[in-house]
């Protein structure tokens, strides 16, 4: 695969990946800015402006910006996560330009009027309280509070009702000014595209930002001792479960060691977890592994939502299934299913223009340069099953653990003690 990259005089990085036989293109402009830089008051921050990138330019108003790419057949999206927020866009080839000046523009011009900030500071209010209400994601956020306790990592990226309901256009707009720059900013293109194109259209447009310098953020820590337990009590029809284990940052040689473990575990319907608890024995509906993985720091954590009856049960169950995997190295068919599978869903999403761009993006971010799919597959196919066993005892300690539980709890003291 031949990934192209060039620097522009300022430090906007960009990368482009060619496949003319396709018909579309996708392009993404990251800010290499998220959650982890933000203080507990101007928490929310980077995911209001996300959302305020859409409301209009000095030249488009938030209609126009839509209507330009979506009356193409193309679409428009963004997000924001821990440590960056990705505008990005997809339409027919042939509107590879329109997609360049639309991004640009939203990312270069947009104006912060006063009353689309009032607008959408009740949008992402009602954002928040919906979050709140689907209590999969409330205990997905709460995990992220118990793990990281009074650091950013543990605040929502949403922010609160209370720090979203402060933020002023100025305060807007110095973050703005202040973390978007050359240095933070970086263009993937993937797709019915040439690199050709992608320099001359963003050298005229994203060259004029200034140099700055990247942001810096407080480092990752963790408290290594009891399990750390936090539970709300809710009116719900089932119990939403999402246990963390600390883990290590992305650039550690035993991700692809790690990955491999949560593949065994839980990330498909051929995993440990999913059979036993789900397949075997009926406890639940949905079971799921995932990482976490950070500069300096990384989760690995499952997810699962139950009956309130049978919780202690499956907690248990997975608690012998993490003994089991410390105690004795997966088969090496096993193993092989679980490298097959990951190399698999890794090449099959690069098929896709739009997690080409996405893959791009991650990797200069993540180690600033395009990690070649080739070597990644290498690596993990040179994972051992020892690798993998050493790995789990080293992540899956009862005291690198932090639960969160939201349902219908009528004695959170009895689930205290069996946990813990």
């Amino acid at each position: 695969m031949q990934y192209q990259l060039s620097t522009l005089d300022n430090g906007t990085r960009l990368a482009t990946f060619e496949m003319p036989h396709m018909q579309s293109a996708a392009l993404g402009i990251w800010a290499a800015i998220g959650g982890r830089f933000e203080t507990k008051t101007m928490s929310g921050i980077s995911h209001f402006i996300e959302h305020l990138m859409f409301k209009g330019t000095k030249t488009r108003t938030a209609k126009a910006i839509t209507e330009e790419v979506e009356g193409l057949g193309g679409y428009l999206n963004a997000f924001t996560t821990e440590d960056h927020t990705c505008y990005y866009a997809k339409a027919a080839g042939q509107h590879f330009p329109v997609l360049c000046d639309v991004l640009s523009d939203m990312y270069l011009n947009s104006t912060f009027e006063s009353q689309e900030i009032e607008r959408e500071r009740e949008v992402i209010r009602e954002e928040i309280m919906m979050y709140r209400d689907n209590p999969a994601q409330h205990a997905q956020e709460l995990l992220s509070e118990t793990m990281w306790p009074r650091h950013p990592l543990g605040q929502p990226l949403t922010g609160t009702v209370e720090t979203i309901s402060k933020f002023t256009r100025s305060t807007l707009k110095d973050f703005v000014g202040e973390n978007y720059n050359g240095a933070t900013t970086i263009v993937t293109a993937a797709g019915n595209v040439r690199h050709k194109d992608l320099l001359k259209e963003m050298s005229k447009r994203l060259g004029q930002l200034p140099g700055g310098r990247a942001p810096r953020y407080k480092r990752g820590r963790f408290s290594h001792g009891k399990p750390k337990i936090s539970l709300v009590s809710q009116a719900t029809e089932q119990t939403h479960l999402a246990m963390g284990f600390y883990a290590f940052g992305r650039s550690d040689e035993r991700r692809f060691a790690l990955k491999l473990l949560s593949v065994i575990l839980g990330e498909n319907m051929s995993s440990r977890l999913f059979q036993r608890l789900r397949e075997q024995y009926g406890f639940c509906y949905s079971v799921q592994t995932g990482m976490v993985a950070l500069a300096d720091a990384g989760l690995i954590n499952i997810y699962a939502g139950l009956d309130t009856a049978k919780l202690e049960k499956a907690v248990k169950m997975i608690f012998r299934e993490i003994a089991s995997i410390c105690k004795k190295a997966p088969g090496r068919q096993e193993l092989k299913k679980a490298q097959d599978y990951t190399v698999g869903q890794t090449l099959l999403g690069l098929e896709s223009t739009t997690n080409q761009m996405m893959f791009m993006g991650e990797s200069l971010l993540g180690y600033r340069k395009v990690l070649d799919p080739v070597d990644i597959e290498k690596r993990l196919m040179a994972v051992t099953p020892e690798d993998v066993r050493e790995v789990a005892c080293h992540c899956l300690d009862r005291a690198r653990l932090g639960l969160a539980l939201v349902g219908p709890f009528k004695n959170e003291e009895e689930i205290r003690r069996w946990v813990v």
